[in-house]
């Protein structure tokens, strides 16, 4: 028998070496109590995990010894994984992401989750650009329905040939900040009036002066996101 919610198994009655199930239960807690998880969109499990190492498997596409596993919290333990359906409500902070709730049967980076689905949450998207030519632009990009609260920028590697740079969008080059700086540790929070974006939308950096011939910009959006009841 175990415990309803976590799955704890009981010592039973005139068990023998009741010490094996008693650290059993102390394992899951420790795994699962806090839950603090490496990521949560890794497809193949890592090659090399360290003991006690807790990862979400994604809902699909998992292979190896993750496959039909989706969504399960993954604890590597004594040379086996250990698999842990997530129950409605469970909270994990992801070390690359931030904190995520299991609701409506998937994991959601959202801060309010109703029982059908219907949720806001408040997402960060990083990304470090290479600069080169007249202007970049980002992989990532500002959800369609989404809100932007700022674009944040911080220089990591001294910027050549522009003498300063914009952060803004197509056809907006300096709607997040202008004339910023290029040495290494310059910063800037481009703080705007809450701005609703209909389309996926790249954020793009723009060299003034002559064109980048070098250095990086890591951009961070911070970005308000909405979803539909799906049920």
């Amino acid at each position: 028998m175990a415990t309803p919610n976590l799955g704890l198994p009981f010592i039973e009655a005139s068990q023998a070496q009741k010490h094996v199930t008693h650290n059993e239960a102390l394992l899951v807690l420790d795994g699962l109590v806090q839950l603090a998880v490496l990521g949560r969109t890794l497809l193949n499990p890592p090659a090399s995990p360290a003991e006690g190492d807790v990862w979400i498997v994604p809902a699909s596409g998992a292979t190896g010894d993750w496959a039909t596993h989706g969504n399960a919290v993954a604890i590597w333990r004594n040379g086996l994984w250990n698999f842990y359906p997530p129950n409605e409500g469970w909270i994990a902070h992801v070390a690359d992401e931030g904190s995520v709730v299991f609701a409506a049967g998937a994991w959601q980076p959202h801060l309010v989750v109703t029982t059908h689905g219907a949720a806001i949450g408040l997402e960060i998207l990083e990304e470090e650009m290479i600069c080169t030519g007249a202007s970049v632009s980002t992989a990532i990009r500002i959800p369609a329905r989404s809100i932007v609260l700022a674009v944040s920028v911080r220089t990591t590697v001294a910027i050549t040939g522009a003498t300063a740079f914009d952060c803004g969008i197509a056809g907006d080059q300096a709607k997040f900040g202008g004339s910023l700086g290029i040495g290494v540790g310059a910063t800037n929070i481009g703080v705007i009036g809450p701005t609703a974006f209909y389309a996926d939308t790249a954020v793009v950096l723009t060299a003034l002066g002559s064109a980048f011939t070098g250095g990086q910009v890591r951009v961070a959006v911070q970005i308000l996101t909405f979803a539909a009841p799906s049920s």
